[in-house]
């Protein structure tokens, strides 16, 4: 097998009960390359004492990273070593790999800066710099899209490679059967944290007609489900019952200006449900400014950008959704597993740690 039993460590402070792309995304990642035979090891929050984070109570931010990272890290022995993302156990795993000269790969998940700057009183272009020194070390970054590998380049990140993004076409299909809500249609979704970087109020305030719906749990749900008493806050739904709501929606709207890629569309579209987004990064990626997405040999009609997200809403609802659903499977979960997999840095045989005991996944 591919992996032949190497020990691979995957450091994220991302990870269950929360509910993000990033987490879904390792959770498939960790199990196709169990599959293809590597020994995955995951340090996650879980492994740590942790306070809520300010702002953003449902992610926990691991206190005491530091002293017992080495520990972890020499247990594991990995053969490689993959640093997810730029919390507490990200720096914490960081200065580990530096100060032993084990190589790394990071990723470039999500537009942090963007999201503080979103939260506080911090400009985006002040927090680069010390995002820039993070992935500095790492033998590559990571990145989802062309739109932000441009970006990072502009504000003089090195060493970036292309990690696409996949979808779980067993849970997200087009044969799921709709739910009986009882709404008034068009049925208009969105699916994500329902926090002020998302810009879910500029879905709410869209004049359109049918009925919109949130799925998701954060930290404005309770202000937007006061000042918007119309929409339909259903909290989170997981398993079939989020695929289920994917495929009851007529449109799925993606209204966020921050998202690095969006898993969430991607997932509305194997559902069959077309998606309305703003012509920004995420959205022109993953599925094109006309729309039909960045395949050169696709060119059917599978979401509509405009920068008035009603036009982008009605533009959407003229979509074919068996089309949408086959458009989807372009997202492959094999080629997500071979690229991160051809990214990796493995230590010289012998160099890793000869024992590795297992620990908490």
């Amino acid at each position: 097998m591919a992996g032949g039993g190497k020990r691979l460590c995957i450091v994220t402070d991302a990870w269950h009960p929360q509910v993000n792309g990033v987490v879904r995304t390792l959770e498939m990642l960790q199990g196709r390359l169990k599959k293809r035979g590597y020994r995955v090891y995951m340090i996650t929050p879980k492994l740590f004492r942790t306070v809520p984070c300010p702002t953003y109570p449902e992610i926990p931010l691991a206190l005491d990273a530091l002293w017992k990272m080495p520990a972890l890290m020499k247990r594991i022995g990995a053969d490689a070593v993959h640093i997810a993302t730029e919390g507490p156990l990200g720096w914490a795993a960081r200065r580990w790999c530096v100060r032993n000269g084990i190589p790394f790969t990071t990723a470039y998940h999500t537009a942090f800066p963007e999201y503080v700057a979103a939260r506080t009183i911090f400009s985006a272009d002040t927090l680069y710099p010390l995002f820039r020194k993070f992935h500095a070390a790492s033998s590559g970054v990571l990145v989802a899209t062309k739109t932000v590998k441009n970006l990072l380049q502009s504000k003089g990140f090195t060493g970036i490679v292309d990690w696409t993004r996949g979808v779980d076409t067993d849970q997200f299909h087009g044969g799921i059967p709709k739910a009986d809500w009882g709404f008034d249609g068009p049925i208009l979704l969105y699916v994500g944290r329902v926090a002020v970087e998302k810009n879910i109020e500029a879905f709410l305030e869209a004049e359109v007609e049918g009925t919109k719906v949130i799925v998701g749990d954060g930290p404005a749900l309770k202000a937007l489900a006061l000042k918007y008493p119309d929409a339909k806050f259903l909290g989170a739904k997981f398993g079939e019952e989020l695929a289920q709501a994917y495929a009851s929606a007529d449109v799925f709207v993606f209204p966020s200006k921050t998202d690095t890629f969006g898993l969430v569309m991607v997932e509305a579209l194997a559902c069959g449900t077309p998606v309305a987004a703003y012509p920004v990064q995420g959205p022109l990626d993953v599925v094109g400014r006309d729309g039909t997405g960045p395949f050169p040999e696709w060119d059917t009609p599978i979401a509509a950008l405009d920068e008035d997200l009603a036009t982008a809403i009605k533009g959407a609802l003229a979509c074919d959704r068996a089309a949408c659903a086959c458009f989807a499977r372009n997202y492959d979960w094999d080629e997500v597993t071979r690229q991160f997999e051809a990214a990796l840095q493995f230590m010289p045989e012998g160099d890793a740690a000869t024992s590795a005991e297992t620990i908490a996944h």
